[in-house]
């Protein structure tokens, strides 16, 4: 039997592990009700109850961050972006809202120039290396950047959109600090774990539910020579690249490609343009597929049979192509139940049937 570690490496590989892969993304509040559910004392004893692969993030500390989480570049604190808890659900769970855009008023280079922009060298990465040891069964990941996630954070949503036509000096000065200090902070990953990871974290969120977040000029103007730099980074350290972009997609998706990325998460596939078919014919034979089982009503509206209808569906879909990890498309939610998180992986487990 292969362990999770050697069955993904299998799959990037392009062939067929001993069954297919599968990894976990939850919120906190569905993990701790699924560990309650199932008798696990630890996240570890919940992945191996469900016989999930748990791709493992790596997360330096920083002396001045808030928040304990593996998006390490986008940490709220350490880029003075204030935040708020929202609840969702009837108070289910809470999302990290940001309410405070510290870049918000900067109308100038020269406001550009006077933040206090993180250091990279302030991130901790000397216990990364022990952090991998406690995971050497299990595939890694660590590092990547967000760049236009983050900067929208910095400017607020509405005006970070509003520069890319009317502020592009602005634009290109903060995409281009997020840049540096990110590649930066990478290399520094990299040089310290870089021969125990299997993937970097080069994401974005360019889709909406129904359409692209920018043009894809846009997108190319002022996104995609920072996002290239990035992945030749992470590919000259032998990583593959991890790329996270919700929504419909897909029109990017030729461009994310030929720039390079390995694999694609999360496969919303009922966002405009996403479905399954299309996307297995036309990019299965040169990307990885991840996710793809749905959140928004199979997961947590959806029967035990629904979801195992869907999950044999992926299999087959993407059967012809490069890979496929069973995983939901984004994280699972707390009105999840826990017998449907059950059927996902144990139809995982039972293989291409």
């Amino acid at each position: 039997m292969m362990t999770p570690r050697e069955r993904w490496e299998t799959t990037m590989g392009g062939s067929k592990p001993d069954r297919p892969a599968c990894d976990y993304w939850g919120t906190a509040e569905i993990t701790e009700r699924l560990k309650k559910d199932l008798g696990c004392g630890s996240d570890r004893a919940l992945w191996e109850r469900l016989g999930v692969d748990k791709l493992v993030q790596l997360t330096p500390t920083h002396p001045r961050a808030a928040e304990q989480t593996w998006h390490l570049q986008s940490f709220f604190s350490v880029w003075h972006i204030g935040t708020r808890l929202a609840p969702y659900a009837d108070g289910l769970g809470y999302y990290e809202e940001a309410v405070v855009h510290p870049l918000a008023g900067a109308e100038c280079l020269a406001d550009v120039e006077g933040f206090d922009w993180p250091d990279p060298e302030e991130w901790d990465v000397s216990g990364l290396r022990e952090q991998s040891d406690e995971w050497r069964d299990y595939p890694q990941l660590a590092g990547g950047c967000e760049i236009f996630y983050l900067y929208c954070r910095l400017r607020g949503m509405e005006q970070a959109l509003e520069d890319l036509i009317a502020n592009p000096e602005i634009a290109d000065a903060i995409l281009s600090r997020i840049a540096v200090i990110d590649r930066a902070l990478t290399k520094r990953i990299l040089d310290v774990v870089g021969d125990r990871l299997l993937f970097s974290y080069v994401a974005e969120d360019l889709g909406t539910q129904e359409s692209l977040l920018m043009s894809p000029r846009m997108f190319r103007r002022f996104l995609k020579p920072h996002i290239s730099q990035m992945i030749e980074l992470v590919h000259s350290y032998g990583v593959k690249v991890f790329h996270h972009d919700d929504g419909a997609m897909r029109p990017m998706l030729g461009d994310l490609i030929e720039m390079g990325i390995d694999l694609l998460n999360p496969v919303q596939w009922r966002c405009k343009g996403m479905d399954r078919e299309g996307l297995a014919r036309d990019f299965g034979d040169k990307i990885v597929f991840h996710g793809a089982v749905d959140n928004q009503r199979t997961l947590p509206f959806g029967s035990v049979d629904d979801v195992r209808r869907e999950v044999r569906e992926n299999l087959s879909i993407f059967a012809g192509g490069r890979g496929y990890v069973v995983a939901p498309c984004h994280n699972l939610q707390a009105n999840t139940p826990t017998g449907n998180v059950v059927a996902m992986y144990d139809t995982a487990r039972e293989g291409w049937k």
